[in-house]
């Protein structure tokens, strides 16, 4: 679902079998998360923050109560939360699992959540580009480890939701987004450095 200002993208997975789901951030308007999972009769489990900035998680409170939810946040973020996770940790929803993939360099608690075919990567990878990383707690190197190291390692065949509607498409998969995303086929950090800032979408947005 699309909500706010800046065209976030806010996600509910759903284990189908049971009903029982996973809220991906919240935007800044939490009425069409309840909605959509009161229409569908979804128990929501977790509502999960990518990271905490404030177009993304400043009204997860208040949907996880809205929903009798759990607020998952990265170990340290400083968003309120309820569980703390780290890397490779797994969020248990029915009898669906989706595990934790820590990607700092947009911000230090930055995560992307990967179900084994679907992967939500907030802000840290975006079609066609990647988070900024001139904000507090952003970092080229880090972001570009994390793009390089971490989701270059998941199968092409995952499919990326973003957490801005920001590109051609709303959702692609990795196998095209390696090929037509210069962040992730930049050769060397270097190389990634070397990018012109328009090349990357939201890095001239405030968020």
């Amino acid at each position: 679902m699309e909500v706010g200002t800046l065209q976030n993208f806010v996600y509910l997975l759903v284990d189908e079998p049971t009903g029982e789901a996973i809220a991906i951030d919240s935007g800044w308007d939490v009425d069409p998360i309840v909605f959509a999972a009161r229409d569908e009769g979804l128990s929501v489990k977790f509502a999960v923050a990518t990271h905490h900035h404030s177009d993304h998680a400043d009204t997860l409170s208040q949907l996880a109560q809205l929903l009798d939810a759990k607020v998952v946040a990265y170990q340290g973020s400083p968003i309120p939360h309820d569980i703390s996770v780290a890397g490779n940790d797994v969020l248990e929803f029915g009898v669906s699992k989706a595990r934790v993939l820590h990607t700092p360099g947009h911000t230090e608690d930055s995560m992307c959540i990967f179900d084994g075919e679907n992967l939500f990567t907030g802000d840290t990878l975006l079609i066609g580009g990647c988070g900024r990383t001139d904000l507090a707690g952003g970092s080229p190197r880090k972001m570009y480890k994390s793009l390089h190291s971490m989701i270059l390692a998941l199968p092409r065949k995952t499919i990326v939701y973003p957490g801005h509607d920001y590109g051609d498409v709303p959702f692609r998969s990795l196998a095209y987004e390696v090929k037509l995303n210069p962040a992730l086929s930049a050769k060397s950090y270097a190389e990634f450095l070397r990018l012109p800032r328009r090349g990357f979408p939201g890095n001239d947005d405030t968020h």
